[in-house]
C-alpha cells in the first residue's frame, strides 16, 4: 500500500484521495480529442492543484498514450502519482506474454489501474471465457505487478451490476485481488445505472468482506455520479475516481468539480493539500479551454454563473449578507460574486454594480432610477447586458458622465460585390475621428462585419496600438422577433480576448450591420478604457 489514509500528501494529511481520470476515460466523452502535449498540460496542471493520481491512459492500447508516459517520465510531479490503465491478462495467455502488461513493464510505471470483470454476465460474453479462468486472470496479474514492486489499483468493472445479478461471484472477483495483494480495490458503477440506495446497502455488504482500502468510480447516466460519489466517501471509501469537468463516455463521470469541493466543504474531510480548493475553478476552465470544450455556465462551483443573482430581491439581501442566497463562500473554490443587470433589476443591483466597477453614484439619486429604467427600456428592446458586462460597464459609465470617447465615426460605407469565381467580396470604408485627427481607411474581409472589424483597426491602430492584441473569439447572431422575417430585430453578441482576459459586447438593431458595429465598438472602448484605468 503506498497511500494510506492520513499520510502527509503535499504537507498535508488527506482523509480522501482523489483519483484523476480524464486523461482517459474523461477524453473518452464526445468531441474531446486530447494530443500528446494537450495531457501534459492537463496533467501538470491537476498536479498543481494537488490530486493524489492521474491515470494517464492506457498504454498498451495505442502509441499516443505511451508517448504521454515516456514524457511524463521527464516531469517532477509534486502532488500526484501517474497512474497507468490496463487490464488483466488476457484468457488463456501466460502473464510474462502479455503485451498489455509487458507495456506496464516497459515503461517502468509505478502505478497499474487494473480494470478486470467482476460481472459474469460480460465474463461470458465479452471475454467468452469461464468465470474460473477470470479469477485467475486477476490473480496472476495483479500478483506478477506486486512482485515488480508496482502499486495496484484494481477497477472491478460493472461491480454493481454484477453484485446484483450474482452476488457471490463479483465478491469472488474483489477478494481474488484483495486476497494477492491490491492496494486499492474500486467499487464500479460502469454503466451509471445504480440508484443511491442501491449503492449504500451494497458498500455496506462489500465491507464486511473486504478489508482493503475501498475507492469508488461511478458514471452518470442516472445523474447520480455525484450523490453515489459522495454517499460512498460518507461509507468510509477513501479513494474517489473522477474527471474534471465531468466529462466521460455517455453522459460522463463524476465531476470532480462538483465531488472536491464537497468533500472538504461539507463533510469536513481533505481531499486537497491545505489552500488547494481556490485554485479549483481557475483549473476546471484551464481544461476546458485545453479540450476545446465550453464551460457550462451553470456547472456548480465552478461555472461563471455559479454565484450569479439577478433578481433584485436577491441582490438586495445579498447586499446585507451573502449568506442569504449563497450556500458557500465563491472565493473558496477560486470562483467570484456576479450581480447581474436587467430588467429583473432594482436599485440593489445596480449599487453594487456600481460599487464593484467603483462608479460614483448617489443610491438615492432620481438619475440613478433613471438609469434603472433605462436599462429596462433596452433591455425590452432585446439588449442582453447579463451576457455582456463590457457594454453595460460602458453603458453605466457613460450614464453617470464617467466616460469621455476614444473615437468618433464619422462616415462608414460598405460595398458587398459577387462574382462566379470568388463569391462575395466585403470592402469597408470608414472615417473616424481621435481627438483633431480624422483617419479615413479601406480593408476587405471574409464578410461585411470582418471587412468592417479590419478596417477599423486599421483606422485606430496607429494611435491606439494595444489594439493589435486584441482579437475576436466569438460572434452569435440571435433573431429576435422571427415573424418579421428578413426585416426581424436582431441581437449581436460579440466575445473579445487578449492575453490576459475576455469581454463580452452587446448590438441590437434591425440591421445586422448596425448591432455588429455597435457590440464591436463597444469591444473596442472597453479595451482602451480598461488599458487607461490600469
Amino acid at each position: 500500500m503506498i497511500f494510506e489514509g492520513g499520510e502527509n500528501i503535499g504537507d498535508k494529511k488527506l482523509d480522501v484521495f482523489i483519483y484523476d481520470t480524464t486523461l482517459r476515460d474523461g477524453s473518452q466523452g464526445e468531441g474531446i480529442s486530447l494530443s500528446v502535449n494537450d495531457k501534459l498540460k492537463i496533467a501538470k496542471r491537476l498536479d498543481l492543484l494537488g490530486v493524489s493520481y492521474i491515470e494517464g491512459g492506457w498504454p498498451g492500447s495505442n502509441p499516443k498514450d505511451r508517448a504521454f508516459f515516456l514524457e511524463a517520465k521527464e516531469i517532477d510531479f509534486q502532488n500526484a502519482r501517474i497512474a497507468a490503465f490496463g487490464s488483466t491478462r488476457k484468457p488463456d495467455t501466460p502473464v510474462t506474454q502479455d503485451s498489455n502488461v509487458k507495456s506496464f513493464m516497459d515503461l517502468g510505471v509505478s502505478a497499474v489501474t487494473l480494470v478486470g470483470k467482476s460481472w459474469d454476465f460480460h465474463v461470458s460474453k465479452a471475454l467468452e471465457t469461464t468465470l474460473e479462468e477470470n479469477l485467475s486472470m486477476i490473480k496472476d496479474t495483479v500478483m506478477y505487478l506486486k512482485d515488480n514492486d508496482i502499486e495496484v489499483i484494481f477497477d472491478a468493472e460493472h461491480f454493481f451490476d454484477g453484485y446484483k445479478n450474482n452476488t457471490d461471484y463479483a465478491i469472488e472477483v474483489l477478494k481474488a485481488a484483495a486476497d494477492t495483494g491490491a492496494d486499492w480495490i474500486v467499487l464500479c458503477d460502469t454503466n451509471g445505472g445504480t440508484m443511491p440506495w442501491e449503492l449504500e446497502e451494497i458498500i455496506d455488504q462489500v465491507q464486511k468482506t473486504i478489508y482493503t482500502p475501498l475507492g469508488i468510480h461511478v458514471h452518470n447516466d442516472a445523474g447520480c455520479a455525484v450523490s453515489n460519489t459522495l454517499l460512498a466517501v460518507r461509507k468510509g471509501i477513501t479513494q474517489v475516481q473522477g474527471t474534471m469537468n465531468g466529462y466521460g463516455e455517455r453522459c460522463g463521470n463524476a465531476d470532480l468539480c462538483a465531488v472536491m469541493p464537497n468533500i472538504e466543504l461539507k463533510m469536513n474531510k481533505s481531499c486537497l493539500p491545505e489552500g488547494n480548493l481556490k485554485y479549483l475553478s481557475e483549473t476546471s476552465h484551464y481544461i476546458s479551454e485545453i479540450a476545446n470544450m465550453p464551460h457550462h455556465n451553470t456547472q456548480p462551483f465552478v461555472g461563471k454563473g455559479a454565484f450569479a443573482h439577478k433578481g433584485g430581491i436577491h441582490v438586495s439581501a445579498i447586499l446585507k449578507d451573502s449568506l442569504t442566497y449563497e450556500h458557500i463562500n465563491p472565493e473558496d473554490v477560486g470562483n467570484n460574486r456576479r450581480v447581474l443587470v436587467s430588467e429583473l433589476s432594482g436599485l440593489s443591483n445596480l449599487l453594487y454594480k456600481a460599487k464593484e466597477l467603483n462608479i460614483d453614484v448617489n443610491s438615492y439619486d432620481n438619475e440613478t432610477r433613471k438609469v434603472i429604467k433605462q436599462i429596462k427600456e433596452l433591455e425590452n428592446e432585446g439588449f442582453q447586458f447579463e451576457g455582456a458586462d463590457a457594454s453595460l460597464e460602458l453603458f453605466l459609465r457613460k450614464a453617470f458622465s464617467q466616460y469621455e470617447e476614444f473615437f468618433q465615426l464619422k462616415n462608414l460605407k460598405i460595398i458587398l460585390e459577387k462574382n462566379e469565381e470568388d463569391g462575395i467580396i466585403a470592402e469597408a470604408m470608414i472615417k473616424v475621428t481621435v481627438g483633431d485627427q480624422t483617419f479615413h481607411t479601406a480593408a476587405e474581409g471574409d464578410g461585411p462585419v470582418n471587412a468592417l472589424d479590419n478596417s477599423l483597426r486599421k483606422a485606430l491602430t496607429e494611435v491606439y496600438p494595444e489594439i493589435s492584441e486584441m482579437h475576436l473569439t466569438d460572434y452569435k447572431v440571435r433573431v429576435l422577433n422571427s415573424k418579421s422575417g428578413t426585416a426581424a430585430k436582431v441581437r449581436v453578441l460579440i466575445e473579445s480576448a487578449n492575453q490576459k482576459e475576455k469581454w463580452s459586447t452587446v448590438g441590437v438593431s434591425e440591421n445586422i450591420i448596425e448591432a455588429s458595429w455597435q457590440a464591436l465598438v463597444d469591444s473596442i472602448n472597453y479595451l482602451l478604457l480598461k488599458r487607461r484605468q490600469n
